[in-house]
This record gives structure tokens, sequence and C-alpha cells, in this order.
């Protein structure tokens, strides 16, 4: 069990959710401070504290983190693009086709069973036995920077930057068809899709569970390229919502070239070029954030993976590809 923590409430605290401000405190999920209430690890001056409590102000809360349990996941021996490293992070640059942790069905060849093998027991236990140091994802076929965490206290620094929307997440994609203006900003709430469970939906209707999310955008080129119109987009995320940037272009009508789920799939297009396709195209390239011990503000960039780069050019032009990696 980690040492334990406590803070006053103050008056501005009154009336809300506990389990929101033990997140907020604690620098973890709203999920994950529930756990620790239904674990009696939390208290409100000295009495177990459930999520429903709404305090008045004043009163002191305490709460302790549990020691993760071994993780379940098998070390293996898998090449990693390390963009950076230190005593307290890692900066991993995920090839498409890598499943970020294990779960059902990928249980081996993950970026998580990389990490053990090349961390060791080096890795944040805050995310559990099945994703240790894991403090955001990104999906399968999406390739690109992320950011790990090697002790706990990195962790929770990392996640509150997150959480706070002090950490810059710029992605490049290639959308269908011709974006109109040469910006925008999505804003769209994004929440599980009504009926398809394994998908992600724009959710208007406040009855349904749903969480805020915005995408900022700037267009870099627009193209026509046998025969269909493409555009090619410099995405910042301002919240980091499952799937965001692919449900909210595919929300408004562009989804991203080579995406079965929302859209963007099944072109002939795509039929031609399939071996520079390997799902939708999307890349994160380039990653900002403060360093949990130095507080220094650090900037990661990473180009482009080869097929990405030859697809941007049989659409966009050499000139464009040899210059896209500078335009995040």
């Amino acid at each position: 069990m980690s040492e334990r923590k406590e803070a006053v409430l103050s008056a501005a605290a009154a009336g809300e959710r506990l389990d929101k401000l033990l997140a907020d405190l604690a620098g973890i999920t709203r999920s994950a401070a529930v756990r620790l209430m239904e674990s009696g690890l939390v208290t409100l001056n000295g009495k177990p504290a459930g999520k429903n409590t709404r305090p008045a102000g004043g009163e002191t809360l305490a709460w302790a983190l549990p020691d993760a349990a071994p993780d379940t996941a098998e070390a293996q021996n898998i090449p990693l693009d390390v963009v950076y490293e230190d005593a307290d992070l890692i900066i991993i640059n995920k090839p498409v086709g890598m499943v970020v942790h294990p779960a059902a069905g990928n249980r081996e060849g993950t970026l998580v069973n990389a990490l053990l093998w090349h961390c060791g027991a080096s890795l944040s236990g805050i995310g559990g036995v099945i994703r240790p140091g894991i403090v955001h994802r990104i999906d399968k076929d999406t390739s690109g920077l992320l950011v790990v965490a090697k002790n706990d206290e990195a962790h929770l620094s990392l996640a509150a930057q997150i959480k706070k929307h002090k950490v810059s997440r710029v992605y490049l994609a290639v959308a269908l068809g011709n974006l109109r203006t040469d910006e925008g900003v999505i804003n769209a709430p994004i929440g599980r899709h009504p009926v398809d469970r394994k998908r992600m939906a724009v959710i208007q209707n406040p009855a349904e569970k749903s969480r805020s999310a915005v995408t900022h955008w700037r267009l870099l080129a627009n193209a026509s390229c046998e025969g269909r119109q493409f555009s090619l987009v410099r995405c910042e995320l301002e919240t980091g919502r499952t799937h965001q940037i692919r449900v909210h272009f595919s929300s408004i009508g562009h989804p991203l070239l080579g995406d079965a789920v929302y859209g963007g799939a099944g072109t002939a297009f795509e039929a031609k070029h399939r071996a520079l396709i390997a799902g939708q195209c999307l890349h994160a390239g380039k990653l900002t954030l403060t360093h949990p011990r130095t507080g220094e503000e650090m900037e990661f960039f990473a180009p482009p993976p080869p097929e990405l780069q030859k697809l941007i050019a049989v659409i966009f032009g050499n000139e464009t590809a040899e210059v896209v990696q500078y335009l995040l």
C-alpha cells in the first residue's frame, strides 16, 4: 500500500461528488476513485466515504493507492522504437498494428509485453496488472508517439497533465473529401454507440451517457487523386476520448481513409493501394509534456511511417510528403 495522503476540502467543494474530487486530487480517473472507495481506502473525517457523499467543505479527505498486483502479461523481446527514455518516463513511437495492452484476443505482441522486456520491473503500477505504466493509449492501427510512466509519481503527474489539458498531442490524418475551410474545432460529446457497443459515436442527447470531446484541426492540403477528393489534416486533441479523431471526422462527413469502423474504407482507391493502407490513416506525430521530475517542457516528434509517407506522396505529391512532419 502506498503512503496515505490527505487533503482538506475547500469551501468550493461543497456539494460536489466525492469521486470527482478524489480523482482531481489524486490524479486518477473517476472509475479508479470509485474502486478505491469500494475497497475502503477512502475516508472523510476518518469515516469510510462513498462516491455519492456530498461534502460541506472543510472536511479532511484521506486516501491510499493499493500496490499493484504482479503483472500477468508476459515479457517479450519485441523491438521498440524508443524516442526518449530516462528514470521517470519512456517515449515510444508505436508502429501500426501493435495493440497497446493485452486484452481478449491480444494476449501477446502488445506494447506492454515489449515494455516488460525492455523496462523489467521499472514501470508504474497504477495502471494495474494488465497495463503497467500506461498513461494514455492510441489505437492498434494508429501509429506514433505515446508516453509511458516508469514510476507511480511520474504516472500521477502525467495523468494530471492530461486531465488538465497540459499535454499536447498532435496527429496527422488523411480524410476523405475536400474540407472547405482552413481550420476549425469539432466540439461534440462522444459516448458508446447505442447499438454497436464496439464503436463510439457522437452523442448529443443529454439523456445518453457521453463525455465532452474537442478536436482542433487545420487543413494542410487538399488533393484530387484517381477520381476522389482527399484532405491532409493536422489534428490537436483538447480531450482524449476513445477513437476521438476518427469519430469526429466521420461525424462531419469526412471519415479517415482506411477506417473500416467509421466509414472510410471500401473504396477502389484503398483496394488499389492496399500495400500502403493498413487501417485508418492516422499518425500521432508530436507530443509535448512537462517532465514530472524536472518541470522542463519537452517536445517530441516522430515522422509518419514509410507506408503513410508514400501514400501522402501518391495523393498530395512528393513535395508535401517531404515536408509533412514539419507541418505538425
